[in-house]
């Protein structure tokens, strides 16, 4: 299976490397942004998050040929604590692409993908316990109606909430499918797109968790050190932008004397977000949805 990375080089260049710092990227996945920092990194060190397995073994293949770096397996919620217990306080510099690896998505047995019928799973870490199988056959048709209208966007929330709940117990990704073509059968894309979008989110917390890891982020990067966020979807991107705005924005009142905020953590390098290009686009669709954004630490 092959991982094409996302806005690579953008990436990478926004990241601003110093050859002898301290890198994270905390979305290992197919290890193309790791592989390319370790090329720009000598006397320096990454450290690469990742919650799955598989791609931990990947990953490990692609960086054969480094040695100053270390793989935790780890959701990089637990960022600043596994960092601490490597001897790590500070860093110079934080990668999150917050896409899906290809090769999740393309393995049709974890359940991810509405192409293929597999079992309802969707979990990134598989010692987790809780499954989108779970969610589904569990939550009352209220929950269910929620979760699809705020992490999916799904208008037809509550009718597909409520097919459920009428033809439970559903067990695998077609289960599903075959519902969410009753409801969104005149809707353009594929009827259970925002379903499982929403599915995955919540089996993986990835929301609560992206807020998490930001303000860890902002406690343990050195001064000119940066944040670089790929994103793919608009939830995710709010957070983002919202954070960035919000940790570089004075809050003190604008007639005042001169006088230095310490609220203001962050200075935001991208004021509008970085697409991918058309050529990166035509050679990898799942690119189409990407945005990037950066700040830095002041």
């Amino acid at each position: 299976m092959k991982h094409v990375t996302v806005l690579l080089n953008e990436a990478i260049e926004q990241l601003n490397i110093k050859s002898n710092g301290i890198y994270v990227d905390g979305t290992l996945g197919g290890a193309g942004h790791s592989k390319k920092i370790l090329e720009n990194i000598n006397q320096g060190y990454l450290y690469a998050f990742d919650q799955d397995g598989y791609a931990i073994e990947y990953a490990k293949n692609i960086l054969k040929d480094f040695e100053n770096y270390k793989i935790i397996k780890s959701n990089f919620r637990h960022l600043k604590n596994r960092l601490n217990d490597e001897g790590i306080e500070k860093i110079d510099g934080l990668l999150l692409d917050l896409g899906m690896s290809s090769f999740q998505i393309d393995d049709e047995t974890r359940g991810f993908t509405y192409l293929k019928d597999a079992d309802l799973d969707m979990r990134m870490d598989q010692t987790q316990s809780l499954t989108a199988k779970q969610i589904v056959n569990t939550y009352t048709k209220d929950e269910l109606a929620k979760l699809f209208f705020i992490y999916g966007e799904e208008k037809n929330s509550f009718k597909i909430a409520q097919r459920i709940v009428d033809q439970r117990p559903l067990s695998t990704t077609m289960d599903l499918v075959k519902i969410t073509d009753q409801v969104n059968y005149r809707e353009k894309g594929h009827s259970a797109k925002k379903v499982f979008q929403a599915l995955r989110i919540a089996v993986n917390h990835e929301l609560g968790v992206l807020e998490e890891v930001l303000e860890q982020a902002l406690d343990m990067l050195n001064p000119g050190g940066r944040i670089v966020v790929i994103t793919f979807h608009s939830l995710e991107d709010r957070i983002v932008k919202h954070y960035f705005k919000e940790k570089s924005t004075s809050q003190l009142p604008k007639n005042l004397p001169v006088m230095i905020d310490k609220n203001i953590k962050l200075k935001v390098i991208t004021k509008k977000p970085i697409y991918p290009s058309e050529k990166e686009m035509l050679y990898n669709s799942r690119s189409k949805s990407a945005k990037m954004r950066v700040a830095e630490r002041v």
